[in-house]
């Protein structure tokens, strides 16, 4: 090599490992400035208030939007409604709450009725088939998302102390709960086409009757639950016997899950449950909905629901 062409080789081989220390230079300093991504927040589940928490059924309804505006001063983020506590089912009404709701920065994620499939004679179904399609209607005119849905039950039993320890109730004479069961499945299916088209979920729930055996609330909902408009809403006070095994077996078919607490003792049972247990078990099967209090203590609820708010909000946090 002559020199002049080994001095530009030279030359060229020094800008070269110049060029690729200061590559190598600015990719360490990127590296170094990157910033680190951050742990994902733990998401804050939303805790409602049902109005029935402070009206249990007595004579004289406590207003609907009396507990709007408590919900808001406590700090809850929702409230659900209770049909039966409504005052009246008015265009005009069912617009104050929804607005009252609204000014007050809470949602209402549940219209909570009341109906029996549980009915040997196809035109008493029917009348409550168009009872749930009349509420469809109302939750939609309130902006309400879901509706809680009872099973029923066939009311051969008295509603006393032993029933909510046992939840036993024979059928019929000459009906089965296998029966039951099918007037259930058909019942709701035809509720479910009006939910659909209205976009409004349809929550069955352990409310007692033939939904006391989780079996029988599991063979309902599984056949019914591709229907878009299918849920579950899952009680934490209503099970018999031991309720965390048959909750954890709920749980991850909960569209909304209402929550029992009974302040001052229950005015038909008294349970103690544990709520950090509940929430493990929550979490676990990855459940981001609404819990929503139902206080049934005989407590003034006052007191009770503030209480109530702050048990369930360290359990959920």
């Amino acid at each position: 090599m002559v020199p002049h062409e080994q001095d530009h080789t030279s030359r060229r081989d020094w800008l070269k490992t110049i060029a690729l220390g200061g590559a190598a230079a600015m990719t360490s300093h990127v590296a170094q400035a990157a910033p680190t991504a951050p742990a994902p927040a733990a998401r804050r589940i939303p805790i409602a208030v049902s109005t029935y928490s402070y009206w249990h059924f007595q004579e004289k309804k406590y207003p609907i939007e009396n507990v709007i505006e408590d919900a808001a001063r406590l700090g809850f983020d929702g409230v659900e409604i209770l049909h039966r506590q409504m005052d009246n089912e008015t265009v005009p009404y069912m617009n104050k709450l929804k607005r009252l709701a609204f000014d007050n920065g809470l949602s209402l994620p549940l219209l909570s009725i009341h109906q029996s499939f549980v009915q040997p004679k196809p035109e008493d179904r029917k009348k409550d088939i168009e009872h749930t399609l009349k509420c469809i209607n109302l939750a939609t005119q309130m902006g309400i998302p879901a509706i809680r849905m009872n099973t029923g039950s066939w009311r051969t039993v008295k509603r006393d102390a032993n029933y909510y320890k046992d939840g036993k109730e024979p059928p019929i004479q000459g009906f089965t709960d296998q029966d039951a069961i099918k007037w259930c499945i058909e019942s709701m299916q035809e509720c479910l086409a009006a939910a659909e088209k209205a976009g409004v979920v349809l929550a069955i729930e352990n409310h007692w009757g033939l939904s006391s055996n989780i079996d029988y609330l599991l063979e309902i909902y599984k056949p019914l639950a591709s229907s878009p408009a299918m849920g579950m809403n899952v009680d934490t006070g209503n099970f018999v016997g031991d309720p965390y095994p048959q909750f954890e077996r709920l749980a991850p078919y909960a569209t909304i899950v209402q929550a029992k607490t009974y302040y001052g003792g229950g005015h038909y049972y008294d349970l103690d449950l544990d709520y950090k247990r509940i929430a493990g078990i929550l979490r676990k099967a990855n459940f981001k909905g609404y819990v929503s209090l139902e206080m049934e203590g005989k407590e003034d609820p006052a007191t009770a629901v503030p209480k109530s708010l702050k048990v369930l909000r360290e359990a959920l946090s």
